[in-house]
């Protein structure tokens, strides 16, 4: 029920309009970027497509190796796997990977997560240069990398048998100590033997 003179439908009335001209206002700033502006906004990062890695991730140059841990040392100096671009320290290596395979570690380097669509052309260039190599291995190389592995086996070979030398060169040192019998005498008894008969 509405009383003449009263609005008290307590409902907000849009005047289309207005809000029509204030879009269009908007949508003008946004091109002239001076809404980035005026927000203290930088525009939007364009970020290179993701791409092979050209170095080879180290998993292995610690393991084994003990370390004393300190509360004040440096991060790259903690356990574990140190980030530098990221400046944290991981502690295994699953989860080493996981996050230099992940979004935050791949923004910080300046890439979005999307793949670079491979044309036809580079499809075929790539077929064409695994071709290549594939050809590359001749007889010759076959014959070499064979030759190769003998000579590996023969120099295996002759380290075991250097350590089988050395083995017996340290029981000939033991043997060299002094008999039973000197020691038994000079401890003064007759033996080492068993009382049984």
């Amino acid at each position: 029920m509405q009383i003449s003179g009263v609005d008290n439908t307590y409902r907000r009335k849009w005047n289309k309009d207005e809000f029509l001209e204030r879009a269009r206002e908007r949508d003008d700033k946004d091109q002239d970027g001076e809404r980035h502006r005026s927000k203290g906004r930088v525009p939007h990062i364009q970020r290179k497509p993701l791409k092979h890695r050209d170095y080879e991730v180290d998993l292995t140059s610690r393991l084994g190796k003990t370390q004393v841990v300190t509360q004040v040392a440096p991060l790259s100096q903690q356990a574990g796997y140190y980030c530098s671009v990221c400046e944290c320290v991981v502690k295994d290596s699953a989860n080493y990977l996981d996050h230099i395979n992940g979004k935050k570690h791949q923004r910080a380097l300046g890439m979005s997560m999307r793949v670079e669509r491979a044309t036809l052309k580079q499809v075929q260039e790539r077929f064409d240069s695994l071709k290549r190599r594939k050809t590359d291995f001749t007889e010759q190389d076959f014959e070499s990398r064979i030759l190769k592995q003998q000579e590996e086996e023969e120099e295996r070979k002759r380290q075991r048998k250097e350590r089988k030398k050395e083995k017996k060169r340290e029981k000939a040192m033991e043997e060299e100590t002094p008999d039973d019998a000197e020691v038994a005498a000079l401890m003064g008894f007759g033996g080492f033997g068993t009382t049984k008969k």
